[in-house]
């Protein structure tokens, strides 16, 4: 049986409001995934080096503060900068719709405003870091 899948949960810049982040980190460590949450207030930097270092298969930003572009963008570059370009980055929290498109531009692998359903960002997740199935061969 494989682990479950590490997740990092972080509050990236200079938001403090971590009530959505607490809530979608017990309900991904409810359904089964290990979750990682770095506390608020937290510079890319260190998130990228936590991600590395806790060996991570996915970061996910809860930002609230209006600065998702910037933040979501430089966590990205963060993570290739220490050869994490592989853990893919989801961000949640206040996105405009009109900022959906860009954040996927900037290199977030989903996206989830606020409202978005438990049970939708634990399914997106799921597909996110599902190890490959090992390829199977069957006798016809």
């Amino acid at each position: 049986m494989t682990p479950p899948a590490r997740i990092l949960v972080a509050k990236p810049g200079l938001d403090g409001h971590d009530r959505g982040a607490k809530l979608v980190a017990r309900g991904l460590r409810d359904a089964g995934f290990e979750v990682v949450f770095t506390g608020i207030r937290r510079r890319v930097d260190d998130i990228a080096t936590t991600a590395v270092q806790e060996d991570v298969a996915l970061v996910g930003l809860s930002i609230l503060s209006g600065a998702h572009l910037a933040l979501t963008r430089r966590t990205v570059q963060a993570l290739r900068a220490v050869g994490a370009d592989d853990i893919p980055v989801v961000v949640g929290g206040t996105i405009p719709a009109g900022d959906v498109g860009r954040l996927y531009e900037a290199g977030a692998a989903a996206v989830y405003p606020t409202g978005t359903a438990l049970d939708t960002i634990v399914a997106g997740v799921r597909a996110l870091t599902a190890a490959p199935e090992a390829l199977s061969t069957t006798e016809e």
